[in-house]
């Protein structure tokens, strides 16, 4: 049985990097404008997973597919809850997203909380034709009506665990791992 505080390893650097390459197959597939894509990474994970499916998709389609960046932080509903100082990234998106057909991406799915306040500092900045949702894990809990139109993996958690995604240009290596017990309270990844 499992301890709190215990992790466990769901995906390596093969299965980590196979579910990136199923997640930019999969969003190739929804693409309906290629003129039009742009993709857009929720700091901090989503930014070094957004620029790799650029490549990915960049090669395989023949496009040159811009990238931003976003952080989302003073738009969380959880901001007075979470009891620690947020520390604010910039948001970086260097192109006009009016009828832009943008593609959300963050390496965690949960409650669905990000995501909601991710589009909501969307447009702020414009009014997209479409925005879609990547992400690398969906563990579940969903606590708003949001659902991803790309996955990599699909793990079944507790909601009290949490997920960890290591990413090689943030942590020096490629792996999720499961970490039993371990959410903070009011929180949400």
């Amino acid at each position: 049985m499992e301890k709190p505080g215990e992790s466990i390893l769901l995906a390596g650097p093969k299965e980590f990097d196979q579910a990136v390459h199923h997640l930019a197959e999969t969003i190739q597939k929804k693409i309906m404008s290629p003129e039009k894509v742009a993709l857009i990474g929720i700091h901090t994970h989503g930014v070094p997973l957004a620029h790799r499916l650029k490549s990915i998709i960049d090669r395989q389609m023949g496009i040159d597919c811009p990238v931003g960046t976003l952080d989302i932080t003073l738009y969380r509903d959880d901001y007075d809850l979470r009891g620690v100082k947020p520390r604010i990234q910039s948001s970086q998106i260097p192109f006009a997203i009016d009828e832009s057909e943008l593609i959300l991406v963050d390496d965690v799915l949960f409650t669905g909380r990000t995501i909601r306040a991710a589009i909501e500092s969307l447009v702020d900045y414009g009014r997209p034709s479409a925005i879609r949702l990547a992400v690398l894990t969906d563990r579940g809990h969903r606590e708003l009506p949001i659902q991803p139109d790309a996955v990599g993996l699909v793990f079944d958690t507790g909601k009290q665990d949490r997920i960890r995604v290591r990413m090689q240009e943030v942590d020096g290596t490629d792996e999720v791992v499961l970490i039993k017990g371990e959410l903070h309270e009011g929180g949400t990844e």
